[in-house]
């Protein structure tokens, strides 16, 4: 107990009016057809030329049509905004002279950071209408599993002050310790009525306040905890799915904590979206080289049926993500065998170690041109895979650009050149690339259709869905799925005529070996022609581009 009067330091609360609320118009892009951007309001714009310098690092800077044009370029139909929520720093940030960038750690949840959006909700609401107004959706990062207040040791900034034993969860024997399945020092116990009615009064603040078209849940499975474990049916998911405005928006989960069982990848209602770990675990260590992963591989390309298929979800329910805001950016993760965090002041021990990761034999910048070119193409072959599996993509903001952050794997207190795009040194060349394969993705509906895969016909052609290929011609044996030695696949999609396009028929080899190997498919039928429109071993990855140099 502590009785100083602490009256002096606490925070003061201005009230303001209603805020206007935003147009009902959305784009509604369907979920097959989404594009996912993850994309931090400051360190986005913070450095970027075309916007002003007083706008630069907030919402009305990402509103601007220079930042915006950049989006539209790549093709991106949907924006995921990290945390926008007045946020805290954890209190050992300010020693290190640091302070919290992502922004997961909320204080006040109902109002945007002045950092971010000085204007407040109104900057909020005219920044989704300027990108909505561009035909780009706007999902919220929210997080509601935990607060800025810390642990037990941590500032009474609110819901403890109010209520401490009816917002958190805390042991049963001991109630002055808080259950942490967040691993953020506590965690909201959001089964109990005062707690989901603010967890749904903030959605709801958002979704008609400043018009966002949907929401990713940072650390969902803490939203499903009740005293027993997750439940799918708990009472915030359950309220979400009848609310009128919130069931209709594009929901998302991170779908783990560090709780008991945290790890819930496809346990979430059918209509969620999840990001998919098990994607981005799979395409790193194949393209890495790890062998035996061909079968691996064809699953999490085809959509990953044994996570969705089971409970009659739709192959866009998996976010797919190679990388994210979390570990390392792209271009790292092909340059670096281990995380640099020194610079985050704990000695290297913070962030993760698994993260299938490769330097091509050497850590770090590089002045040999080979090994440059060897990153710059897998770099290209991680794009590719991502950007033509079945799925919903997500690409990490700055990769298309060639962003690092020098091996830094939790960049979390890095607000700073670390983080920011460096649009001035940023690599145009993937932008080219990121776009085509946009395109490409959009223009070909055996690349995106929502159903799953069975290899058997797709219409009266007799032509089955997919064909799972060995490079030499033959279809893949048993024994080459799991064949150490085989690390190359070829996959022949196909989809049917439909009443908005006609049949269409792809084919897309992946070969993670050390040789080129030579790829074999099916003859081109009566009247028709295969053309090569990808090729990731030409440094533009556009054959048409090379062509025309």
């Amino acid at each position: 107990r502590d009785d100083t009067d602490s009256a002096p330091f606490v925070p003061k609360a201005i009230v303001t009016p209603s805020p206007t609320p935003a147009p009902a118009w959305r784009p509604r892009v369907p979920w097959a057809q989404t594009i996912l951007y993850e994309l931090h309001v400051r360190g986005y714009t913070r450095t970027h030329p075309g916007v002003p310098d007083a706008l630069r690092g907030t919402c009305a800077g990402l509103a601007h049509p220079a930042a915006i044009e950049h989006l539209t370029r790549l093709g991106i139909t949907t924006v995921e905004l990290m945390p926008i929520a007045a946020a805290v720093d954890e209190r050992h940030l300010a020693d290190l002279g640091l302070s919290n960038y992502w922004g997961y750690n909320p204080a006040a949840l109902f109002v945007p950071d002045p950092r971010l959006a000085p204007g407040g909700i109104d900057e909020l609401r005219d920044c989704v209408a300027a990108l909505q107004a561009a035909g780009i959706e706007v999902i919220l990062d929210v997080v509601l599993n935990h607060t800025g207040e810390g642990d037990a040791r941590g500032p009474t900034l609110s819901l403890r002050g109010l209520d401490n034993a009816t917002y958190y969860r805390t042991l049963a024997d001991d109630r002055a310790r808080y259950l942490d399945d967040a691993g953020c020092g506590n965690t909201l116990a959001l089964d109990r009525a005062p707690v989901l009615r603010l967890a749904m009064d903030v959605l709801r603040h958002y979704a008609l306040a400043a018009g966002v078209d949907g929401f990713r849940f940072d650390l969902a499975t803490t939203l499903g905890r009740r005293d027993g474990g997750f439940d799918p049916g708990a009472p915030l998911l359950e309220a979400i799915a009848q609310d009128p405005v919130l069931r209709e928006l594009k929901l998302v989960a991170e779908p783990w904590d560090v709780g008991p069982g945290g790890h819930r990848l496809g346990a979430f209602p059918a209509p969620w979206g999840e990001w998919n770990d098990r994607y981005r675990d799979t395409v790193r260590r194949y393209w890495r080289g790890d062998a035996g992963l061909a079968g691996d591989l064809a699953t999490r390309f085809a959509g990953s049926a044994d996570v969705f298929a089971a409970r009659s979800r739709a192959p866009s329910r998996s976010v797919n993500f190679v990388t994210a805001h979390d570990g390392f950016t792209l271009a790292d993760l092909v340059a670096y065998g281990a995380k640099h965090n020194e610079s985050n002041g704990e000695g290297n021990r913070d962030g993760g170690d698994a993260n299938h990761s490769w330097n091509h034999g050497v850590e770090g910048p590089t002045p040999d041109a080979a090994v440059r070119a060897r990153r710059s193409r897998d770099v290209r072959n991680l794009l590719a895979t991502l950007l033509l599996s079945r799925g919903t993509p997500m690409i990490a903001m700055g990769d298309e650009l060639g962003r690092t952050q020098h091996g830094n794997n939790n960049a979390y207190a890095q607000d700073n050149a670390l983080t920011w795009i460096d649009w001035d040194g940023a690599d145009d060349d993937p932008v080219d690339f990121v776009a085509a394969l946009v395109a490409l993705r959009r223009s070909h509906p055996a690349l995106r259709a929502d159903r799953w895969l069975t290899g058997a016909p797709a219409d009266g052609s007799g032509i089955a869905d997919v064909e799972w290929r060995h490079p030499e011609g033959r279809a893949m044996g048993d024994g080459d799925w799991t064949n150490p030695g085989c690390r190359a696949l070829v996959a022949i999609l196909y989809a049917g005529a439909s009443s908005t396009a006609g049949a269409d028929r792809v084919a897309v080899a992946l070969n993670a070996g050390d040789d080129p190997v030579t790829a074999h498919w099916p003859d081109a039928r009566e009247g028709r022609v295969w053309r090569r429109r990808i090729d990731t071993s030409l440094p533009s990855g556009r054959p048409d581009a090379a062509s025309a140099a």
